[in-house]
């Protein structure tokens, strides 16, 4: 154990004395932070204009005008004046409701430990007072607030959780943007005045510990200039030993380079990956953005959503859930049980998922829906877990892979009592359960047992 804590600040130290080249080969040797990886679960915050028509999805725009879907027509043709722009949607984004402090002690609650907020969408409004978004950000046009650093005080002023930005490279309608694409992005204009100058503002102001990049696949990383913002960031900026980034830095980029992997949304590859992976996923699950006709079977059930994590998780990945705020700055209740859910989850059973690690096997031989995690106690001891997403029907629990000796131990995670065992003949473990009557159980879903003294 203590040779890994050695190692492990060793990483430290290093990430924290290189000065990174702007150059793939050099910024993807950079180590990853280990909070990140220790931290599992993030909460994820699609919130802008988009919020305010509230339908479809946060594409609206891009559906309405970019790809005219019909039914995006008919909406605004039944609802809004005809000479209706969707510049006319920011002054209704209130956010009149908007408490930072509340949004923080829920998240808190949760049981996450990074929270991402949408800075700025490719509807290009930022949600900070930009200097290079002018009457097109959140102090100057319907909010009249800073909603970035109002959330980000309060994040930091009542809770221990890291605080990350997602950022769009692109905007769909910049006038700039459309002329570098038009030149086939052999000219960069939009690049040297609007996405660099941006990233660079939020990282000063705010100091995010994620840079969450998006926006990017119409162009490669030369043309974005990402590995020379991700030298800066990782060399000089005020955030350069802790922040973590993702791989949206171009179309070349994308699940090849940078820090941690997304490859796609609702990325949940189900085996382990070579390199740090994160399911960006959304509790709506049409939309990341607020949909005010919603219905309620659109929301993943607790089930399905901690099916999501423990796969995630039993991976070697870290899964960003999202939710998707209203334009008067309040979080709709599916979304607050849901995260509220988690946390009482998380809080019985946060043992067999933080700074855990994949184990050999990811998933059980002979019962289905059981996921394995693994991690080292103070004492160097290997513990393995074994999440079983559904309570044994019968009075044994059956898992193929775990190999018992005489001294392996088995505990419910919330129960106070080991549980007796015995060895498979075929190989394996039988964990006899007993009768637990029903305010016995610790949890509501998904039960984690585990696991001491297993067979190397």
């Amino acid at each position: 154990m203590e040779k890994i804590l050695l190692l492990s600040t060793l990483l430290g130290l290093l990430a924290s004395t290189t000065a990174y080249a702007p150059n793939w080969e050099s910024l993807d040797n950079r180590p990853l932070p280990q909070w990140y990886d220790e931290a599992k679960l993030g909460i994820f915050i699609h919130w802008g204009v988009f919020s305010v028509p509230s339908y479809s999805s946060e594409w609206f725009w891009w559906s309405w005008k970019g790809q005219h879907l019909p039914a995006l027509e008919f909406f605004m043709n039944e609802n809004y004046k005809p000479d209706f722009t969707y510049a006319d949607f920011a002054p209704m984004f209130t956010t009149e409701f908007f408490s930072a402090a509340q949004w923080a002690a829920l998240f808190n609650a949760s049981g996450a430990e990074y929270v991402v907020l949408t800075s700025k969408h490719h509807e290009g409004f930022t949600n900070w007072p930009s200097k290079h978004s002018f009457n097109w950000n959140s102090m100057d046009v319907g909010p009249k607030r800073d909603l970035v650093g109002e959330l980000a005080h309060a994040i930091r002023q009542n809770t221990n959780i890291h605080f990350g930005l997602y950022h769009s490279l692109f905007e769909w309608f910049h006038p700039l943007y459309l002329k570098d694409k038009a030149a086939k992005f052999e000219t960069q204009d939009f690049v040297a005045s609007k996405t660099l100058p941006e990233l660079y503002e939020i990282v000063n102001a705010y100091k995010p510990e994620v840079i969450w990049s998006d926006g990017d696949w119409e162009a490669n990383s030369t043309y974005w200039n990402s590995t020379e913002f991700l030298a800066w960031l990782y060399t000089d900026s005020p955030v350069k030993d802790t922040v973590v980034t993702n791989d949206r830095w171009g179309k070349d980029a994308t699940c090849k380079h940078g820090g941690y992997f997304t490859c796609q949304d609702r990325f949940n590859p189900g085996v382990v990956q070579k390199r740090k992976f994160e399911n960006a996923m959304t509790i709506d699950k049409y939309s990341w953005g607020y949909r005010r006709d919603a219905r309620l079977s659109d929301y993943l059930t607790m089930e399905e959503l901690l099916k999501t994590f423990v796969e995630t998780v039993s991976c070697g990945g870290n899964m960003l859930m999202n939710i998707g705020p209203t334009k008067e700055g309040t979080i709709a209740p599916i979304f607050q049980e849901r995260l509220l859910q988690m946390g009482s989850w998380m809080a019985v059973n946060g043992e067999g998922i933080r700074a855990t690690h994949p184990w050999k096997h990811q998933n059980d031989t002979i019962t289905e829906g059981v996921w394995y995690t693994q991690k080292r106690d103070k004492t160097g001891g290997l513990n393995v877990y074994a999440i079983s997403l559904n309570w044994p029907t019968g009075m044994t629990l059956s898992l193929g892979v775990p190999m018992p000796t005489t001294s392996t131990e088995v505990t419910l995670l919330g129960y106070p009592a080991p549980f007796k065992w015995q060895k498979r003949n075929a190989g394996g473990i039988d964990i006899l359960i007993p009768k637990i009557g029903f305010n016995e159980i610790p949890c509501k879903w998904a039960w984690t047992f585990k696991l001491t003294n297993l067979m190397n």
